[in-house]
């Protein structure tokens, strides 16, 4: 006798249901998307591909699904009617001489369209996972003498354990000066 799983999400993993939420939002790649589930980097991209071919993982397509259907309940607003929209202010903003907007419009649409992607923040994640720690202090280095005014120099203890951290807290709560240098006082 075979039984039935009861409910959408009960057979997902906790990374399919969430690389489902990010899918759904749709503000990353779908290998973003996969890497911010918790899939590794080097592998993301085809996990996403397998978690939304339909025949690998069904049900992570069905939850999508559902997502979709929900949130267009929820906010009276589909893919379909927002690319629709965002296409009828672009050509009114193009009669009306703003192609500024217009343009504007058109690339909205082209990203919800998933024509386009902005990557301008994936360049930057996990820069600092990637590199030791004679680079990182390398470049504090170098930012320190570009902007010496954003940083604030002053006393502090290497720990190489956290068994004195509360203490370490304690000495610097004590050094803190009794008037605020802000007040007007």
């Amino acid at each position: 006798m075979e039984t039935k799983k009861v409910g959408r999400p009960s057979g997902l993993t906790q990374r399919q249901k969430e690389f489902a939420r990010y899918f759904v939002d749709g503000k990353h790649s779908n290998a973003e998307c996969a890497r911010l589930a918790g899939y590794a980097s080097d592998s993301a991209a085809q996990h996403a591909y397998k978690l939304l071919d339909g025949t690998s993982y069904p049900d992570v397509v069905d939850l999508i699904k559902d997502m979709r259907e929900t949130r267009e309940k929820k906010y009276g607003v589909s893919l379909l009617g927002q690319l629709k929209r965002l296409s009828e202010l672009s050509d009114s903003a193009e009669e009306a001489g703003q192609f500024s907007a217009a343009i504007n419009a058109e690339k909205i649409r082209s990203a919800l369209g998933g024509l386009t992607i902005d990557r301008r923040e994936a360049n930057h994640i996990h820069q600092l996972d990637n590199l030791s720690r004679e680079e990182i202090v390398g470049r504090l280095t170098e930012l320190r003498k570009a902007y010496p005014n954003a940083f604030v120099e002053g006393e502090y203890k290497v720990l190489k354990d956290g068994k004195n951290r509360n203490r370490t807290m304690e000495v610097i709560e004590e050094a803190l000066p009794e008037k605020d240098a802000l007040s007007t006082d």
